[in-house]
């Protein structure tokens, strides 16, 4: 069963007077439970493709469903709700509020999520446990590693039981040793929970290893599939 199908999408952005197409005639299906990743050069359209899964972005033209619901019918408010409950995204960049403390930040997504006021603090400490940071809940993303603060992001992701993951660069910041550590726990996730990954990476090890499927964008449009560790 698919979690997400993506038909004959296009999203086209105008600079001034100039059409810039970022993506052209665009399908694609994820099963519920994949681990899917989107390779390409940079301005191949992937970061694109998973904004628009996540409800961060409307399409030009096509259609988006998730769990047989179209994205591209629906009003901003249910984009949010998409946003908020079904979907978990995790940046290159972290995106950490810096002033807040990790179980803070993880805390402030089940207030947006609607969680009741009294289990916010119990989930957002397990969340933490079991990214492996119960020992670092009190410190500030200035004072943590870029692995620990990815850690906290990935928390964050979870926090409202979402059936998918978005991850854009996941390991973009990090070292290798690192970025082994991160990929691990995301595939521990996808595999223990059954937890639904689409990951954009420049790092065609990273996909090989980790991923089910590989699919490769260009310019826009999808120019290959392929199972791990067969030439796309």
């Amino acid at each position: 069963m698919n979690i997400v199908s993506v038909s004959h999408l296009s999203k086209t952005y105008r600079k001034g007077r100039v059409d810039i197409p970022a993506l052209r005639d665009v399908s694609l299906d994820v099963a519920t439970g994949d681990f899917v990743s989107l390779v390409g050069r940079s301005g191949s359209g992937k970061s694109t493709l998973l904004n628009l899964i996540g409800g961060l972005d409307t399409a030009t033209s096509g259609r988006i469903f998730f769990k047989g619901q179209d994205l591209t019918t629906m009003k901003r408010s249910e984009l949010a709700r998409h946003r908020r409950q079904s979907v978990g995204m995790v940046f290159q960049s972290f995106n950490l509020i810096v002033h807040r403390s990790a179980l803070d930040n993880v805390m402030l997504a089940l207030v947006f999520g609607g969680a009741p006021r009294g289990v916010r603090r119990e989930k957002a400490i397990r969340l933490l446990a079991s990214v492996g940071l119960g020992h670092r809940l009190n410190h500030k993303p200035g004072e943590l590693s870029g692995g620990e603060a990815q850690r906290v992001a990935i928390a964050r992701a979870l926090a409202n039981n979402p059936q998918a993951l978005l991850l854009d660069e996941p390991t973009g910041n990090l070292d290798t040793t690192t970025s082994l550590e991160i990929m691990n726990l995301i595939r521990k996730l996808n595999k223990e929970r059954g937890i639904t990954v689409l990951m954009v990476t420049h790092e065609q090890d990273m996909a090989a290893t980790f991923s089910t499927k590989i699919v490769r964008l260009s310019d826009g449009r999808v120019v290959g599939r392929a199972a791990p560790g067969v030439a796309l």
